[in-house]
């Protein structure tokens, strides 16, 4: 029987148990986790609160989409009856966070679930607050340091998001998320990156890759985490191909349908192209059966062609094959396949990454 598992029993043990696990994991294994007693009545209180949270936010999702679909049929509701009808909805879930944090006011775990609540609905500086009021109740919180990395990351100072997320792998270091977050600051923001590590761009996207490299090994199923990192290669100049291509197959790998898979076929198409490979992009190009991407699929078509018949005064352009291969446990990319995604919510537009910021 090991030290932790000697100390986990004695913590059952304790007046206190879920504070005597949660100390007893931080000092074994540097991880912080919150554990809360289900027995609590404010817990039960919380969770029936963040439950009705839930119920609403998928409620008005669905009004939403069929609202978008009526509208289609000239029917529907105008966007001033429909914003009437959501507000009214969400207004009820808020009164009962502010009844439940008058009644708790250092409730951490209720400043953080507000918070977040507030953000889904797009009250993004009243959620910066609640999460301020977390942190300050439980600075150990890794998910609170994340919600307000995002949000200075899209509000600014940026410095705050890059310490932020910094901040929350220190105090988790197993979870993804926050990696993938950090990544895409990261790459969005290169110019201030560039200021606050004193590093040129190509180490920003280094930096950037490195640490979605990083979310990938913890989450190596998640495809929008795969496509996403995919994507960050079309905006370093010049194009890493052989490292874009071992990316878009790793998402192919790990695609959960056709129309997924279909999807990278298309990147992976674009990709070969860059390097000249025209008849693996060719190949890739007519593996794509979905109508959904004959748009993309015919745009890529047209850019192969002019690239296997330049004019003849035409510079070609510079691409970059040689850059060695990021360090990681894919497998290399297959001989004859090409790939790219857009279906699972990924960026049609072939040419940025698309930001995936998540919030806990």
């Amino acid at each position: 029987m090991n030290d932790l598992t000697i100390g986990l029993l004695s913590a059952l043990l304790a007046t206190n148990q879920p504070q005597a696990v949660s100390n007893l994991i931080q000092q074994n294994t540097g991880t912080s986790v919150t554990i809360v007693n289900p027995d609590d009545p404010s817990e039960k209180q919380l969770l029936q609160i963040m439950a009705d949270d839930d119920a609403s936010l998928a409620e008005v999702d669905k009004w939403i989409k069929d609202n978008d679909t009526f509208a289609t049929q000239g029917a529907g509701l105008s966007k001033e009856q429909l914003n009437t009808k959501i507000n009214s909805r969400f207004a009820p879930v808020k009164k009962e966070y502010e009844d439940f944090l008058k009644l708790h006011p250092d409730s951490a775990r209720g400043h953080l679930a507000y918070g977040t609540f507030l953000n889904d609905i797009g009250d993004e500086e009243d959620a910066m607050l609640q999460y301020e009021n977390a942190r300050e109740l439980n600075p150990k919180n890794p998910a609170v340091w994340n919600n307000l990395a995002n949000y200075y990351g899209e509000n600014g100072p940026l410095t705050n998001a890059f310490i932020y997320y910094a901040k929350a792998i220190d105090l988790n270091s197993n979870e993804p998320v926050y990696y993938q977050n950090f990544a895409t600051t990261v790459y969005m923001f290169r110019k201030d990156a560039e200021e606050f590590y004193g590093i040129n761009e190509q180490q920003v996207f280094d930096k950037a890759l490195a640490l979605y490299r990083q979310a990938m090994k913890l989450a190596p199923d998640d495809f929008v985490l795969a496509t996403d990192y995919a994507q960050n290669y079309y905006g370093i100049k010049p194009l890493r191909t052989n490292d874009a291509l071992l990316a878009w197959t790793n998402a192919l790998q790990i695609a959960r349908d056709d129309n997924e898979r279909e999807g990278v076929y298309i990147h992976i198409a674009r990709i070969e192209v860059a390097a000249g490979r025209f008849a693996d992009a060719q190949a890739q190009l007519d593996a794509v059966t979905n109508t959904a991407f004959f748009e993309l699929r015919n745009r890529i078509q047209r850019n192969l062609a002019e690239r296997e018949n330049p004019p003849a005064n035409q510079t070609p352009a510079i691409v970059s094959t040689n850059v060695p291969a990021a360090t990681n446990n894919f497998a290399p990319a297959p001989a004859n396949i090409v790939a790219t995604t857009n279906a699972a919510g990924v960026s049609t537009d072939l040419m940025t990454a698309p930001p995936h910021l998540r919030g806990q």
